[in-house]
Formats: C-alpha cells, structure tokens, sequence
C-alpha cells in the first residue's frame, strides 16, 4: 500500500464517515427525545439520493407520497379534534383546525411544484432545496402516524413499531422507486491538488455540508427556545411536560431534524455510490454503530465513532472486501461490552 492508495482510502473514509455521523447524531437526538431508536432514519437517506436522482431524470413519484402521509396525518389529527370538541374553546378550535390544514396544503404545493417545473433543467442547488423539502416532512408525518399515538409506551414496544416501519418503507421505496440503482451527478468536478494528494471535489463538499450542519445543530440545541427545550426533553420528559414543553411537540421536532439531516446525507452520498430502495438499512446500521460509540448519549463521541466506522469501512474494502461489513460491524461489540459492565441496571418504570 503507498501513500497514493492510503490517501484515497481516507478520503474516502472520512467522506463516508461523516455521512455516518449526521446519522449517528439524527439517532441520538430521536432516541434521547423519544425514547425511540428509529432504525428506518436509514430510508430517509435513500430516499433523499433517490428522490435527487428522480429529480434529475424528471420524475416526480415522491410528491404523492408526503401527499397520501399529509393526508392520512391530517385525518388523525381530525379524529383527535372530533374527540375532544367538547374541551376545546373556539379560539383553540380555530388554531387546531389551521394546523390541521398546514401539512396537507404543504404536499399539495409540493406536489404542484414537483409535476410542472422543469426538474431536469434545474440548477443542482434548486434540485437539492427540492429534495430536502420532499423528504423532511416525512420525519414529524411518520412521528405523528406511528410513533404519537404510543408515546407513552415501553422502548421494546417502540422499537418494535420502529422495525415494522423499516419494513413498510423499504417496500414503499420500491414502489415509488422501482428495483433499480440510482446515483446523481457529482457538484462538481473540480478538486483541491496538494501536491503528494490530490482531494476530490465531493470530499470538500461532503466535509464542508457536514461541518455547517453540525454546527448549526449545536447552535440551534443551546441558542434557540425550541432547542432548549429539546435538551429539557432529554433530560427529563416529565420536568419538561410540568414546565410546559409538549413532548408530543419536541417529538415531531426531533423526527424533522433527524430526518432534515439523514436527507442531507442522501444528497451528499448520492454522487458517491449508487443507491438502491432497500439500501437504508446498513446506512443505518452504521450510524448505529457511531452512535452506540457516543453512548446514546454523546454527540461528539458519536460523531468520532462514525468516522472510525467510515475509515475502518473504508480500508477493510482494500484489505478484505469479502469481509468489510463483518470487521465493521465488529467494531460495536468492545464498546458494548465496557458499557455493560459499567452502567447500573435500572427497571423500567
């Protein structure tokens, strides 16, 4: 192995590693909020380099899906609605009916937007907003539809709707996307020289992206309202509820911003590799893997982990290409392993 080959490798390690860590810390932030470990976070990335490449070739299958989603959120909410008539004062009726319109009119004019504009003669940055706004919504849709009616529920009953959600999109995803790969063209073409190496355009991109998201995370998490009470939420649900913070709402915030950022990461990885409906799943898992590093808990360390996973990824591939996904995935069990012997059992109340 030269210096040429090792400078490839961990370009392409720390690229995939960071598209890892905005995973880890979307998985992190659901879980610390919710008490949900959302496996299907990896969809929302497939998704998202899908939906950029449907874009590209002018297609437009994933509007109908944030309509029917709008759709069936706003029916649940007006159930709800019809429940409680008789609590609610009109004022509060009035703003409960326009928040129930909101989502709906939302997907109705995306859906509009995504059938007559001209997507393949878009510039790539208008492709991207598209994306992004095509695919966020379905974070805050899927909390309300599966994961807001159970809120209250054990973690293995979550984790068990969370897995049947994984299950329901990957088949959701080949109807919208069909069997075959996918992938869009790169940002650009053009690289940094630095004499020895030579760093691929994509790689300044994906670094760059993923330093301004984790940054504005971080800001938003300790400068804004909403943030803090995200953090209370964490910290102790029921403190934050007799404070005043609606955990239902801090819930559909934190499924918007994971998804927010497991959308961007599709965007990014899309010119990478080529993408298939059902390939989620190990993305996923992989951010899993920096997040169980980062204790659940750590968002730094997360994110340290992710690079680890994204590099070991990354080398192995040249080492033993039969064996990368074993060697990665094996990184999780030491850490396991030295959190199991020093945390405290506790009963879940």
């Amino acid at each position: 192995m030269n210096p040429q080959i090792i400078v490839l490798l961990g370009q392409d390690g720390i690229s995939n590693g960071a598209i890892y860590a905005l995973v880890a810390l979307s998985i992190i932030l659901v879980f610390s909020v919710t008490r949900v470990l959302l496996i299907p976070l990896g969809e929302f990335v497939a998704f998202s380099a899908l939906t950029m490449a449907a874009i590209q070739s002018g297609q437009t299958a994933i509007g109908w899906l944030v309509l029917a989603m709008a759709l069936l959120a706003a029916l649940a909410d007006a159930w709800d609605l019809w429940k409680q008539r008789h609590r609610r004062r009109r004022p509060q009726a009035r703003r409960a009916l326009w928040r129930l319109c909101t989502m709906p009119v939302y997907a109705l004019a995306l859906l509009l937007l995504l059938q007559y504009l001209p997507l393949a003669a878009l510039p790539m940055g208008v492709q991207a907003l598209l994306t992004l706004a095509a695919i966020t919504p379905l974070g805050p849709l899927m909390y309300r539809l599966f994961f807001q009616p159970v809120a209250h529920a054990s973690g293995l009953l979550l984790m068990i709707i969370a897995i049947a959600v994984h299950v329901s999109l990957v088949g959701v995803g080949l109807l919208v996307f069909g069997p075959e790969g996918m992938r869009t063209e790169p940002f650009s073409e053009e690289g940094l020289d630095l004499g020895m190496a030579y760093i691929n355009s994509q790689t300044l991109w994906v670094l760059a992206l993923s330093a301004i998201a984790i940054s504005a995370l971080y800001l938003l998490s300790t400068r804004t309202l909403y943030g803090k009470a995200l953090r209370a939420t964490a910290v102790n649900r029921m403190g934050a509820q007799l404070m005043g913070i609606s955990p239902l709402l801090a819930g559909r915030i934190s499924f918007g911003l994971a998804a927010f950022l497991c959308a961007l990461s599709g965007i990014m990885i899309a010119p990478l590799t080529t993408l298939y409906y059902d390939s989620g799943f190990l993305i996923s898992l992989k951010g899993f893997v920096g997040a169980i590093i980062g204790g659940l808990a750590s968002y730094p360390m997360a994110a340290a982990g992710a690079i680890v996973v994204g590099l070991a990824e990354a080398f192995s591939t040249f080492w033993a290409s039969n064996y990368k996904e074993v060697i990665v995935f094996t990184l999780i069990l030491p850490f396991l392993l030295w959190r199991s012997l020093n945390s405290r059992q506790e009963e879940e109340h």
